[in-house]
């Protein structure tokens, strides 16, 4: 077993893990993060898109309301490549009540929540797609943000300051000893060792997952409690601004514009294991349903990919213990000094992706207070790498990167038209990430998200691959049929119109003209 030693050992790689890992590393400690797939690849690369204003929580959640106004400015500032200023709408569709409208403005101000209300004709003229019976509306500085982007700015930032980085590195023992903890114990999932990390300190960020790390140091009961929600993407921006209903949170209630298409969200049902979600067709039509209130005709656009993530929420003895939608929104750390006598594990839960930075701050906080040492947080002011210009972003971007760079004209081969990925962006995450499958390509160059879902581009950049000499025939035919299958899981559930042609015409590209299933598989196939 390899052995390496650190001050701090991260157990997650979403977004408020990897916060974690840039704050602990930027006040100057030894840090390494672990985790058990690729970054971002749970509940932070399984959401909506949503950089809140706040004002979705002003009256179920006014605590988290302000932390969420807070942070989204943060973010605009540390962040802006990873962010789109779209701005949000509150609507009040033909057929909600009033009552929870009149007090809107009041909760928003006692929130300091920026919120004001315009008419309908300026509501209309800004998004002509909306319901033409609302009957009120008002404007927030909700925004969008690409959860892998964040991700990896904020991985950039922690590397710069020393921290290392183990993906596919899934935890399988803590070691503690007379109430304090020794170690982290992890396999590597690609390369097969094991690798023991000895660290005076361990951070649990692992989202729906926390309770389960937590018990492996025999800290048992954390009740992290999954709530798992769907949202479909549609094949276009039905609008372009976020579009929430003024109404207490409810399943299907925010329209978010994201890169070139619109999400409609979210369910929210307690699941019973954070890894198998299903995707219930019901729930799906209850999502074109709900669209079809904000957005009249919405059910008639084609839906590309569905999907479903688990949000960690803390449990909540107030509400019961199925009712997730009612569970509270905010951030918690868990003590295991005070709770079971073990000194040097803390854990965080809930929370959102708009508030990473802050919940990284308060367990890092947290920690320093155990060790006795006075280390400032300056994740707030520092800008992560390659955001120093403050330019948000904007939907036409790639276009204009493509358009406009001098390079050689090898290097602007399209690979991906729905995406404008080009051949190289795509050689540059194989360069960085050896070893990879075209889903970790995926996550940061949205490589096959387009109407399409990977019909074409999935085979040139496997192609390319083998070309470089990164995998043999045998993994490249694996990698292949694993990014397919991959796709379909969110395909199925919404299958209708154009999107069934599509599909029946990939089908046709992999299994006609392929065969893809019925080549010859490895001893063992490529699972990751």
């Amino acid at each position: 077993m390899r052995t390496i030693e650190t001050d701090v050992v991260v157990i997650g790689g979403g977004s408020t893990g990897v916060g974690v890992a840039r704050d602990a590393a930027m006040r100057g400690f030894r840090t390494v993060l672990v985790d058990r797939g690729d970054l971002a690849q749970g509940t932070s690369g399984r959401y909506h898109g949503l950089l809140h204003s706040g004002g979705r929580y002003v009256v179920s959640d006014p605590e988290s309301a302000t932390e969420c106004a807070q942070e989204n400015a943060i973010l605009k500032r540390i962040q802006p490549g990873a962010v789109e200023a779209t701005g949000g709408l509150f609507v009040v569709t033909p057929g909600d009540s009033e009552d929870y409208a009149d007090g809107f403005l009041d909760a928003c101000a006692a929130a300091h929540v920026p919120a004001r209300e315009i008419t309908i004709p300026q509501a209309l003229e800004r998004e002509p797609r909306l319901n033409h019976g609302l009957k009120r509306a008002f404007e927030v500085e909700d925004g969008t943000v690409d959860g892998w982007q964040l991700v990896w700015g904020a991985v950039r930032s922690a590397e710069a300051y020393g921290a290392r980085i183990l993906t596919y590195h899934r935890v399988t023992r803590i070691d503690h000893e007379d109430g304090q903890l020794q170690a982290v114990v992890c396999h590597d999932e690609r390369g097969g060792d094991d690798l023991r990390v000895g660290c005076r300190f361990v951070l649990n960020c692992a989202g729906p997952w926390a309770g389960r790390i937590a018990a492996m140091a025999q800290c048992h009961g954390v009740d992290v409690v999954p709530g798992a929600g769907i949202m479909i993407a549609m094949n276009h921006r039905l609008s372009q601004t976020v579009i929430n209903r003024c109404i207490y949170p409810a399943d299907g209630d925010i329209l978010v514009p994201v890169h070139p298409v619109c999400i409609i969200g979210t369910t929210d049902e307690k699941a019973e294991d954070p890894d198998r979600l299903p995707i219930p067709a019901y729930q799906v039509q209850q999502m074109l349903s709900a669209g079809e209130e904000m957005i009249p005709g919405f059910r008639h656009s084609r839906a590309l990919h569905a999907w479903a993530g688990a949000r960690p929420l803390v449990r909540d003895s107030r509400v019961s213990a199925s009712d997730t939608r009612h569970m509270a929104r905010g951030m918690h750390v868990v003590d295991h000094l005070e709770r079971d006598g073990l000194h040097g594990l803390l854990t965080i839960a809930g929370g959102k992706l708009t508030t990473y930075r802050l919940m990284a701050e308060r367990i890092v906080d947290r920690m320093c207070e155990q060790m006795g040492e006075q280390r400032a947080c300056r994740t707030a002011e520092e800008a992560v790498p390659g955001s120093e210009n403050g330019h948000l972003y904007t939907i036409g971007h790639r276009l204009h990167d493509v358009e406009t760079q001098t390079t050689a004209p090898s290097g602007q081969q399209i690979i991906c038209e729905c995406e404008l990925v080009t051949r190289r962006m795509l050689e540059g995450v194989l360069d960085a990430v050896p070893g990879g499958n075209l889903d970790d390509v995926r996550r940061q160059v949205r490589l096959g998200m387009g109407p399409c879902q990977g019909g074409f581009c999935a085979s040139r950049a496997t192609g390319i691959a083998h070309e470089r000499g990164d995998v043999d025939v045998e993994r490249a035919t694996g990698l292949l049929r694993l990014f397919m299958q991959n796709r379909w899981i969110g395909l199925w559930p919404i299958l209708f119109g154009e999107q069934v042609r599509q599909c029946a015409l990939d089908n046709w590209i992999y299994e006609g003209t392929l065969d893809l299933e019925h080549l010859p598989e490895p001893v063992e196939e490529v699972v990751r």
